[in-house]
């Protein structure tokens, strides 16, 4: 295992080639890393900013052998990797972040609001579903409406339906294909937030200003950070933030979306183990964006400053809206970060813009 911190000509290896692994490996090559992508698409968005990418499966137990010996550290880019990859990485002696503990707690719901609570970061009531009796006997203990949520996978809406009336409950569980599942207790607040956090090997921490975010058809629109909070609010999210990186002893980069529900009441509505969405707008509002800094907390260096020098409004750009760069590129006060997706498919995340809406003092 090498000694950190890695020197520059060093090589990071990561799990998935989309966007976030893309953004992931231009900012590792700023700092003089080399970067090999592990992603079954050949010619994925991010293998073609990288130095090589190894084109399998991400339980292909050869590639994950091959990505061991050529990279002095691994880490991934999405929570769906299979937690057993990384812990076969680790079992083989590669140094690994953030480690599979934060991954397996990540990918089933149940498992991820009963370590939140343990640690302090209070999310809403919810129930475990298995059978319609199960469902029925949680929709009598949280009330209703309530979101019915696959356990595991789903994202950007997928995997959940709203159930408004006990009748729609069987139809619900089966639109969910009899998958395992969580019912949770609707969250009435005023608006929905989100903090980034980094933690390095030896436990120090950076929290990033509070971003507020919008969301249509359960996919995230725009964030706009900083966000309005008073200091108590960013208080409380700086120390939920920092409870959960130590309960995990976590190492990298972690993303907390929160509800706001006033009156300085946060819940945690889940986390994700890596560079973030609504993360995005560091990448121009501050000197060291999410992306740098998760490179720097798992090879070892400083983290970086969280302060933000502009307030940025970040915006995704879906399927072919990704044809309007031409007129964005044209806009002084905004930059576009393209992902290099061959297809832009309806819904698909193409690109994001960062609109600077002021200096900050």
């Amino acid at each position: 295992m090498p000694s950190l911190p890695l020197p520059p000509g060093s090589t990071l290896g990561i799990i998935g080639g989309g966007q976030l692994g893309r953004m992931l490996s231009q900012a590792a090559s700023r700092l003089g890393f080399d970067v090999v992508i592990l992603d079954p698409e050949p010619d994925s968005p991010a293998g073609r900013v990288s130095a090589r990418q190894i084109v399998a499966a991400y339980d292909d137990p050869k590639a994950l052998s091959a990505l061991g010996r050529a990279a002095d550290v691994v880490t991934f880019e999405f929570e769906n990797v299979p937690a057993e990859s990384i812990e076969r990485l680790a079992e083989a002696g590669a140094l690994v972040a953030p480690g599979p503990t934060a991954l397996r707690v990540s990918q089933d719901r149940v498992d991820e609001k009963t370590f939140l609570n343990a640690v302090g970061a209070p999310t809403v009531a919810f129930a475990v579903i298995d059978t319609l009796d199960d469902l029925m006997a949680g929709i009598e203990t949280l009330g209703l409406p309530a979101l019915l949520k696959t356990r595991r996978e789903g994202y950007d809406g997928k995997g959940q339906v709203w159930i408004h009336a006990i009748e729609d409950a069987p139809a619900a569980l089966e639109s969910l294909g009899g998958r395992p599942a969580i019912l949770e207790a609707r969250a009435t607040f005023v608006r929905e937030l989100s903090v980034i956090a980094a933690r390095d090997w030896d436990g120090h921490m950076a929290v990033y200003p509070l971003g507020e975010n919008r969301h249509e058809g359960g996919v995230l629109r725009t964030t706009l950070a900083p966000a309005a909070v008073d200091e108590k609010t960013q208080i409380r999210a700086r120390a939920i933030a920092e409870a959960i990186l130590d309960g995990l002893d976590y190492v990298g980069v972690l993303g907390v979306e929160l509800f706001d529900l006033g009156d300085d009441v946060l819940l945690v509505n889940e986390i994700a183990p890596r560079v973030h969405n609504t993360g995005h707008w560091t990448q121009d509002g501050c000197v060291c964006d999410q992306f740098e800094q998760h490179i720097r907390a798992v090879t070892g260096w400083p983290l970086g400053s969280t302060t933000a020098h502009a307030r940025i409004e970040m915006t995704n750009l879906l399927g072919d809206e990704i044809d309007q760069w031409r007129a964005l590129s044209a806009k002084a006060d905004e930059r576009l970060h393209l992902y290099g997706k061959a297809e832009a498919r309806p819904g698909r995340k193409m690109a994001h813009v960062n609109r600077v809406l002021g200096l900050l003092g």
